[in-house]
């Protein structure tokens, strides 16, 4: 719950973007949560979630959507918290461009959020505290709710769901991606 109302800022060629987090869902460490891919230990695909906490941890869900995690446990923990949704700042024309739409449906689902930024594997492992993307802070949010994750098949109703109610981005139903 931490993550939300920071700010995900981001620089690359097309400029700098930077969005307010309304929605994150936790994912607790090996042998601790079914749903985390942390569960089974390290592998080749989920060792960033194993690494020094304040970095991402990036993957292709359904082969077709960059998910972003930010790591948050010390190294060898594998735990991680997907960001499933934020409000757009600065740089609104460019993420637009990149998902072909504008108002809400920039940013509003943990895969949207990954195109709007044109993350891809190769942000797997990268730093958020030096660099070209960065978590930095921001207005907490007015109220912290939790609830079930969304889109999983295991563990889904363990309420590692974090979002300000307040926020016109976050999930209503059980089917967002």
């Amino acid at each position: 719950p931490e993550l939300l109302g920071k700010i995900l800022v981001h620089r690359d060629s097309g400029g700098l973007v930077a969005l307010r987090l309304v929605e994150v869902e936790a994912y607790r460490g090996e042998g601790e949560d079914e749903a985390s891919h942390a569960h089974r230990g390290p592998t080749a695909r989920n060792r960033q979630m194993f690494e020094t906490p304040g970095r991402l941890y990036v993957y292709l869900s359904y082969g077709v959507h960059h998910l972003l995690n930010v790591v948050c446990e010390p190294a060898g923990r594998g735990a991680a918290v997907l960001l499933r949704a934020a409000e757009v700042l600065e740089g609104e024309d460019l993420l637009a461009a990149r998902r072909g739409r504008t108002g809400i449906g920039i940013a509003n689902g943990p895969g949207k959020l990954g195109q709007a930024l044109a993350a891809d594997l190769g942000w797997d492992g990268r730093t958020l505290l030096r660099g070209e993307t960065g978590i930095w802070p921001g207005p907490a949010p007015p109220e912290i709710q939790s609830g079930p994750r969304i889109g999983i098949s295991r563990a889904m109703d363990v309420p590692l769901r974090f979002f300000d109610p307040a926020s016109h981005c976050v999930s209503r139903d059980r089917r967002a991606l």
